[in-house]
């Protein structure tokens, strides 16, 4: 891990902290304030209210535990890291809400039909007291929502839905007291059910709220992933140039770390250095809609759209550890037939190198259906001969002689940069022609041609001749 990233995430750590803090304090002041309240008021409204602030209260302090143990780094146990015990943080507070609603509708249905309502009192300080609430809780639920998304904390954002909950609360018991409040002056005394009916109202708001919350902390527990993450890693990854297809795509989540392993397909005739390259790219891009992500990129080599048979051919004898060359591929009436050589390990016997090119065959033909014929023809590896400088007079032979050619051929080649080296009992040749730009590449392949054979012809040790042609400079 880079120092970089570790700084990143202990600044986050030590934020989500202080903000989990500053809740839990707002939390304990307010649940206070609440019951006794509630209970001087004689407010079921309120009550409910302070028992929802006393479940804040709890879960601002699971919430705190959940994100220290988060922090933890990965361990051997654990190589995704700590993070779902935010999660598990979540969906306990989910269970908390929810048996808390069952308290507030048990209540509350037990006062709609009592024989005689009880006597709630209105006061000043009941309306006080729910006023500050809501303004409390409305600046916690901005705080701890506005942490959640910047740290993508499932904790943080469970206790910011608390919160949104209290501010929805809040308003509705002042609307429940409100209603208390002018029951008498307007003469309709059915109105003193607006306390009971207003924590009716706030205990479905808390379900709905907290069913939710628990199944996204559910969700996540068991892998779960939005579906819109892995479709935008999806498209970054296929639109990387060098990528033929995205296979799958696995997107996980452990509290704030996103996990993506991706499968892509890369053609079968790139290179491994190629491959890891395009590899890099799509790491980079699937990075780009996924800060931070822990992604991890496996490549498959598959055959390209417009592969041509010669290099279907290469790719596969790679495969089978020989190497391919001279390859010709012939077609007649719709038939496709491949003649080619193939260089087998030299410490090979006969059996042991056919049955290895009749593997590669065998390949070579399920991979192309279509092909009817295949012909090899089996040679040694060449084997790695130490070169050295040849003497000089060989350098010099070996200049007389292009000398004399170019004397016989005055129009033709103009050899130059010749190099002349040694190779057990052979010389090795190559040098450069420089041939009129407007000649023919046959006629230019005719010309090295004869030039070869004439070199063979008065050097009876000449062993490779290397010659490049190129257009000559005006």
């Amino acid at each position: 891990m880079s120092d970089a990233l570790s700084d990143a995430r202990a600044d986050a750590f030590r934020n989500k902290q202080w903000v989990t803090l500053g809740s839990f304090a707002a939390a304990l002041v307010l649940t206070l304030a609440k019951v006794v309240v509630g209970l001087l008021t004689n407010s079921l409204g309120i009550l409910s209210d302070a028992a929802h602030s006393a479940l804040d209260l709890v879960s601002s302090g699971m919430t705190l535990w959940a994100v220290r143990l988060a922090a933890a780094p990965a361990d051997r146990e654990h190589p995704y890291g700590h993070g779902k015990f935010e999660n598990i943080a979540a969906l306990f507070q989910t269970a908390l809400l929810l048996a808390v609603c069952g308290w507030i509708v048990y209540a509350a249905v037990a006062r709609l039909f009592a024989a005689a309502p009880l006597d709630i009192e209105p006061s000043v300080w009941a309306f006080g007291v729910m006023l500050l609430s809501l303004v409390v809780e409305f600046s916690r639920s901005r705080a701890l929502h506005y942490a959640a998304a910047k740290y993508q904390s499932p904790a943080l954002a469970a206790d910011a839905l608390h919160r949104t909950t209290d501010v929805l609360s809040s308003v509705v018991v002042l609307l429940g007291l409100s209603l208390v409040l002018v029951a008498g002056p307007l003469g309709m005394p059915w109105l003193v059910h607006g306390d009971a009916a207003a924590a009716l109202l706030v205990a479905a708001i808390v379900a709905r709220l907290s069913l939710r919350l628990g199944k996204q902390a559910v969700n996540e527990l068991i892998d779960g992933a939005p579906p819109e993450l892995r479709d935008r890693i999806a498209r970054a990854a296929e639109a990387t140039d060098g990528v033929e297809a995205v296979r799958q795509v696995r997107v996980r989540r452990s509290g704030a770390e996103v996990f993506a392993d991706v499968t892509l397909a890369v053609g079968r005739h790139a290179g491994l250095e190629t491959a890891h390259e395009v590899a890099d790219r799509a790491e980079a891009a699937v990075r780009a809609v996924a800060p931070h992500a822990d992604v991890v990129v496996h490549v498959e080599p598959v055959a390209h759209d417009a592969e041509d048979l010669t290099t279907t051919a290469k790719v596969i004898a790679r495969r089978h550890g020989l190497s391919a060359h001279a390859v010709r591929v012939r077609e007649d009436e719709g038939r496709r037939s491949i003649e080619l050589h193939v260089e087998v390990d030299p410490s090979l016997d006969l059996a042991a190198a056919h049955r290895r090119v009749s593997e590669f065959e065998d390949e070579l033909r399920r991979d192309v259906p279509d092909l009817e014929h295949v012909v090899t023809h089996i040679e040694p590896e060449p084997e790695a001969d130490a070169a050295r400088r040849a003497e000089p007079a060989d350098q010099l032979d070996i200049e007389r002689l292009l000398g004399e050619f170019r004397a016989v051929h005055p129009a033709a080649l103009r050899p130059h940069d010749v190099r002349v080296r040694r190779t057990g009992d052979q010389l090795d040749v190559s040098f450069h022609c420089a041939l009129d730009p407007r000649t023919a590449i046959t006629d230019a392949h005719r010309s090295t041609q004869e030039l070869e054979d004439f070199l063979r012809r008065r050097v009876p040790q000449l062993g490779r001749v290397v010659i490049h042609v190129e257009p000559e400079e005006p």
